[in-house]
């Protein structure tokens, strides 16, 4: 690869497209707008030996003429003036996802949907790794797709989790199996409008032909939409129809139809994962893997003994006969929702963060009976509690820092009580992201007095 290429973001995916490129004989050169940084600080995140030419601050004229691929860290707007001006120079934009796929090789199921996804890919993952000798699991959930396509072979098997943000910037990506598990708003303040969000989503499947799948919502209004028109075979899952080709609960049953047969692949009894729209992700999984061609007894045996993903309605401890769970991964309020409904006691929410750009009144709706009290802080502690007292609900405290809501919460909180984060916001400005939100609350838990 000789042409001019320029990476733009120094975090984890730029970094990661770094080291694919020159592992594949390119010189690129790594730019960041931030000029807090220095070019040590971004070189000690280079591999040893990296060449990478490094540039900081005010992109230079004369780069602009020159460069012939640019490849955006999921982070960075397509529609931000410097790209739209070296898009309009003529030069290609590649996302970490279109930059991995070039060089990787094997079949990729690709996951996307506003919730679920880091679950569903997870479990895709490690129901691959029961039956496939070569299995990665890669994308928007801690390991870049870039750091892992050097490895992958014709026999490899690849579960990875693509947000819209990722989305954006795909030209050729072609996935053997796609997913969209549901469809709700969020990212508006990236996306803009909902349907431009819906249509980013929905770019997952653009260049599958039949000869691949498709997964989708059946009981999502947005994506039983898609399914009507989409270019791949269809596969649904579905929590509330009795489908006749697809994946359905039957009472508690998980079932897999294919037309005139059906296959029980397990009771939702038997699951350690908590709450009903983690059935919809066992669904999705169980969907996508069979797609793939993993065989009923591996997906059920893999199904039975997965625990929950690290941030998303994740058990801490008890303390004084109180649960703590960290929904940290709850950066909206559909998800949030699904975190308050998974609750089976009374519960103290800690939510609030970074402004998205969205309305908070699904979320209070939800709250019921079940929610004693709303512990807030961040960006958008005003507006949620404004939402909350014109929904009626007032047991609401403002609080300055994660660690004084958690003290709050246990100081509120009563023996047979439940304290929830789960904050419907992203963890911006306060936070690097909902992964250290999570473990410093999970810290702050661990320290309250037994």
């Amino acid at each position: 690869m000789d042409k001019k290429i320029v990476v733009i973001g120094s975090g984890v995916s730029g970094v990661g497209a770094v080291k694919l490129l020159e592992a594949a004989g390119a010189a690129p050169t790594l730019y960041d707008s931030n000029e807090k940084l220095t070019e040590a600080e971004v070189r000690g995140r280079l591999p040893e030996g990296s060449r990478c030419a490094i540039v900081l601050g005010d992109f230079p004229k004369s780069m602009k003429k020159e460069t012939e691929l640019v490849v955006l860290s999921p982070g960075v707007p397509v529609d931000l003036p410097l790209v739209e001006e070296l898009r309009a120079n003529g030069a290609t934009i590649w996302g970490e996802v279109e930059l991995a796929y070039h060089f990787g090789k094997g079949r990729i199921a690709a996951i996307t949907g506003t919730n679920g996804k880091t679950t569903t890919t997870t479990l895709v993952g490690e129901i691959f790794k029961s039956y496939y000798p070569e299995a990665f699991v890669v994308g928007n959930i801690g390991t870049a797709y870039t750091q892992e396509a050097l490895k992958m072979t014709e026999n490899s098997v690849t579960a990875a989790e693509i947000s819209s943000f990722q989305l954006e910037t795909i030209e050729n990506f072609h996935p053997k199996v796609s997913a969209i598990l549901n469809i709700t708003p969020d990212h508006l303040n990236r996306h803009h409008t909902m349907k431009c969000y819906i249509e980013t989503k929905e770019k997952i499947a653009e260049n599958q032909t039949k000869e691949d799948t498709c997964v989708l919502n059946y009981d999502d209004e947005e994506t039983r939409r898609f399914g009507e028109n989409c270019k791949a075979s269809v596969l649904y899952f579905s929590r509330e129809h009795i489908l006749e080709q697809g994946v359905y609960m039957d009472g508690t049953a998980i079932v897999y139809a294919d037309e005139s047969v059906r296959t029980k692949i397990c009771d939702v009894k038997e699951l350690k994962l908590l709450g009903t729209h983690n059935y919809e992700n066992v669904m999705a999984a169980v969907a996508i893997t069979a797609a793939m061609g993993v065989p009923f007894p591996y997906i059920r045996e893999t199904v039975i003994h997965f625990t929950a993903v690290e941030h998303r309605i994740e058990f801490v401890t008890e303390k004084k006969g109180v649960a703590y769970y960290n929904d940290s991964k709850g950066t909206n309020t559909d998800a949030s929702i699904k975190a308050v409904q998974a609750m089976n006691r009374p519960t103290i929410v800690i939510g609030g963060g970074y402004d998205k750009h969205v309305t908070f009144d699904d979320w209070i709706e939800c709250f019921g009976d079940k929610v004693k009290w709303l512990v807030l802080l961040g960006q958008t502690a005003e507006q949620i509690a404004e939402t909350a007292r014109k929904h009626g609900f007032r047991n609401i405290v403002f609080t300055e820092s994660l660690e004084e809501a958690v003290q709050v919460c246990a100081d509120k909180a009563e023996s047979g009580d439940a304290v929830l984060l789960s904050p419907a916001c992203a963890s911006w400005g306060m936070f690097d992201n909902y992964e250290q939100r999570g473990k410093m609350f999970k810290d702050y838990v661990r320290a309250l007095p037994e």
